[in-house]
């Protein structure tokens, strides 16, 4: 795509993946990012990204979507994996009931060491194996309710609400972050390598204003 190469953003916002080993966090990224799927996909060590710039309300938004990529199953996600994202999907398979039950786990270690204000959305994926459903649709409805969570179902196999699932979630950061920077008149947009958080601006930011005045 013309200019997905170029840093001419508005936003720039980092969404993590988790959930347990195999539900298809990364065929999801693939799917969104480079409209691909790889049946054949073998879990990875360490931590991947990809990037994909989408425009919300005339703002030009880089989404950086990472994914665990195989640390799932040795509990070896850090602090530094969640820092300064803005958003998280989080996936379990539809037709895999302890991943579904693993969502609890999944959503403390989010509250746990991400910020406070991350927005989360609850996505059941492999929705093309309804024939073997384990999870009913009512039961993840109830559960993201509960918890506060938007939730959607996806297919990374068929491509069903994979884009909608993204926008939905970078639309739902965008809103609340544009908001902030009307409240705060600070700068909303999260430059590479920093960890700027929706709601507050970092100590760092707080010393570039001070230091000229």
């Amino acid at each position: 795509m013309a200019g997905e190469g170029t840093t001419s953003y508005d936003y720039l916002f980092k969404v993590v993946l988790i959930g347990d080993s195999g539900v298809g966090k990364s065929n999801l990224l693939s799917r969104f990012t480079r409209n691909e799927f790889n049946l054949d996909s073998k879990s990875t060590i360490g931590v991947e990204f990809a990037t994909r710039t989408i425009q919300v309300d005339g703002k030009t938004v880089k989404a950086q979507i990472w994914d665990t990529a195989g640390q799932e199953r040795y509990r070896a996600i850090t602090s530094a994996y969640y820092r300064g994202a803005v958003g998280a999907l989080l996936v379990y398979d539809i037709a895999k009931q302890s991943t579904f039950e693993n969502v609890q786990r999944w959503l403390k270690e989010l509250r746990d060491h991400a910020d406070s204000n991350i927005v989360i959305m609850l996505v059941g994926n492999k929705s093309d194996l309804r024939h073997l459903r384990a999870v009913l649709t009512d039961q993840a409805q109830q559960f993201a309710e509960e918890n506060h969570l938007s939730f959607m179902e996806t297919s990374a196999l068929d491509a069903s609400n994979v884009e909608l699932a993204f926008q939905s979630i970078l639309t739902e950061i965008y809103r609340i972050v544009s908001a902030k920077s009307l409240e705060n008149t600070v700068d909303p947009s999260i430059k590479p390598g920093e960890s700027t958080t929706i709601s507050v601006s970092t100590g760092e930011d707080q010393k570039k204003a001070g230091c000229c005045s």
